[in-house]
């Protein structure tokens, strides 16, 4: 027999200590296998791969839940499988959001209160967001401050509008941020600008340049935890300047006493935690008793197990 990979079965036992956080920093997903020798050792088992990514991140933009609501043991694996003090961020379904258009869903809004309060019970829930479709207009607004009149308003939530309504600079802008706001909703803000900056440099930022929306550019606040989601390149240093100008704007809204939250996607994912390093060293730069991100994940472990390892018994 060849020597075991341990790899496969210890985790980091130093807690990452998440809840000190002022801020917090994700990635769009937890599961990438060139992330290995960076986010988790290499030749880790797929099913300890968010164990992993949750000690080195203090939250995920959850999109798989767009697709489908897993049932209520995934979402107990999900609680029982991250580092305590990470939180989840997660889509609304799009039998919600895209095919209801949030009409006659009753049920399934309940589904899926249902399944968030698993992670809420055990405070692993950020900001769910409710991404709404492209013709979502001001047409429907009547019907989105009715849906939004049945989420717990103790519970954090964000929304993403895309349709071009939203972002008249006048009536139909200020009576959504308005509605938002007397329910301490956040607006989430989606910033493809990077992305868009430079002609594409391979294939995934063509694609993504196609597919990925050219929102107006904003930055409003409407509640008390600001969502960004930063479009970037596969390259960090091309987006240096974007990078700072959100560093120096977040750094002013954690003074102020907001917790934001800030998630940077790469055309191609193997690159978002390079960003989203570059962007937290933009953030120390201005609030430097920031602590560092707790990766590049050790490689080794030893038999006996090392300090900073420990045996995987949750699973």
């Amino acid at each position: 027999m060849g020597k075991p990979n341990l790899g496969k079965d210890r985790i980091p036992v130093q807690n990452p200590n998440w809840d000190s956080w002022s801020y917090r920093l994700g990635c769009p997903v937890w599961g990438c296998k060139e992330w290995a020798g960076k986010i988790y050792p290499k030749g880790i088992a797929s099913e300890h791969l968010l164990t992993w990514y949750s000690y080195s991140f203090p939250t995920v933009e959850g999109n798989s839940t767009f697709y489908s609501v897993p049932d209520a043991d995934t979402f107990r694996r999900w609680r029982d499988q991250s580092a305590d003090g990470f939180q989840f961020s997660l889509k609304f379904p799009r039998s919600i959001s895209h095919d209801r258009m949030l009409d006659w869903c009753d049920d399934l809004l309940r589904e899926w209160l249902t399944r968030l309060e698993i992670l809420r019970d055990a405070n692993k829930l950020g900001p769910t967001f409710l991404q709404l479709g492209p013709s979502f207009s001001f047409h429907h607004f009547e019907r989105l401050r009715k849906f939004l009149f049945q989420l717990p308003i103790d519970w954090p939530w964000a929304v993403e509008v895309r349709h071009r309504d939203w972002f008249d600079q006048s009536r139909c802008e200020d009576q959504l941020q308005t509605l938002l706001a007397s329910r301490n909703i956040d607006q989430v803000l989606f910033d493809s600008r990077p992305l868009n900056s430079l002609a594409p440099s391979d294939a995934t930022e063509q694609a993504s340049q196609v597919r990925k929306p050219k929102s107006p550019f904003r930055a409003t606040v409407t509640g008390r935890r600001p969502m960004v989601r930063l479009i970037g390149r596969n390259d960090p240093t091309e987006v240096t300047e974007y990078w700072e100008e959100w560093a120096e704007r977040i750094a002013n809204w954690i003074r102020a006493g907001l917790e934001p939250w800030i998630f940077t996607h790469a055309p191609d994912d193997r690159y978002a935690p390079e960003l989203a390093s570059a962007f937290h060293a933009e953030m120390k730069k201005r609030i430097p008793s920031l602590p560092d991100l707790p990766w590049p994940a050790k490689q080794e472990a030893s038999s006996s197990g090392s300090a900073g390892y420990k045996q995987l018994e949750l699973f």
